[in-house]
């Protein structure tokens, strides 16, 4: 069987950075689908340059767990893995629909890597924002009287960095599942500084499409929010801002349910995964709610 690298970028400044990264790669372990499950990190080791070193497998895929198409995805771990031939042309992708492409390492003598689009803008996405809701709400079928906003960093400098949170909120909205659909941001309209202006909902469940909970997702945030007028004394879950109880649910990145999305990048790009994907879902049901 082939090996399973997830990519992540990792912090020198917070230690839960690759929290979620170990997790979802014990999780995928324990399914048994790979003969080596790895991870490799931009700030932590083992670095990019190095994780296809750790691995004896001939055949890799390489899963990145970052949310948007871009700088990272296109530029620095392709580069940073020496992917021999790789050009982000090879993934025609419109912003949201990078799929996978195989290719050599050029250092490691033997090696097809299959390099896959990021989790981020994968279909699969879309239900782990959701279950963040169901989890936080602790409401399986939370929806009906709920709004849902769904939040992202956004900037100018990375158009698509607002594509994967406005293609999932899209994903979401047509399910009519919550009553009010919306998507927010940090640093661009329509700022999340101002969720509840942007429904009439009583209750809103906020989930940020982060990949793992830090500054923006602990101290910006909730700030920004009102939640809480200084982070390092936390708030409630609900919390009340202007007679709305906010439902945060911090980082998606976190949900249990990831591990399955990096599981089917890993299948679309030819792994033979078998029954685990609906493994890891039944799993990582069970966690959510624990």
């Amino acid at each position: 069987m082939p090996a399973l690298i997830i990519v992540a970028h990792g912090s020198h400044l917070n230690p839960d950075s690759s929290t979620p990264t170990y997790h979802h790669a014990d999780t995928i372990r324990e399914a048994g689908v790979f003969d080596e499950v790895a991870t490799g990190f931009w700030k932590e080791e083992p670095h990019f340059r190095e994780v296809l070193r750790t691995v004896d497998s001939e055949e890799v895929y390489v899963v990145p767990l970052f949310i948007s198409e871009g700088y990272f995805t296109e530029q620095v771990i392709p580069r940073e893995l020496r992917l021999e031939g790789f050009d982000v042309a090879q993934w025609d992708s419109d912003g949201t629909s990078a799929d996978y492409t195989t290719v050599t390492a050029t250092d490691v003598a033997g090696k097809r890597v299959h390099y896959c689009g990021p989790v981020g803008t994968h279909d699969a996405m879309t239900d782990v924002i959701v279950r963040r809701a169901e989890s936080v709400t602790g409401d399986p079928d939370v929806g009906e009287g709920f709004g849902l906003a769904v939040v992202g960093h956004g900037t100018e400098r990375n158009e698509n960095s607002a594509k994967a949170i406005r293609y999932h909120t899209e994903r979401i909205r047509e399910r009519d599942r919550f009553d009010e659909v919306q998507d927010l941001y940090m640093d661009e309209d329509p700022e999340v500084d101002d969720v509840t202006d942007y429904f009439e909902s009583d209750d809103v469940v906020v989930v940020p499409l982060f990949i793992a909970d830090g500054y923006h997702t602990q101290e910006d945030i909730p700030e920004d929010m009102g939640l809480t007028d200084d982070y390092r004394t936390g708030w409630e879950t609900p919390a009340t801002v202007e007679e709305t109880r906010i439902w945060y649910a911090g980082a998606v990145g976190t949900e249990p349910l990831m591990a399955d999305v990096v599981l089917e990048r890993a299948a679309d790009a030819g792994a033979d995964v078998g029954d685990a994907v609906a493994r890891v879902r039944e799993q990582t049901r069970a966690a959510g709610a624990d």
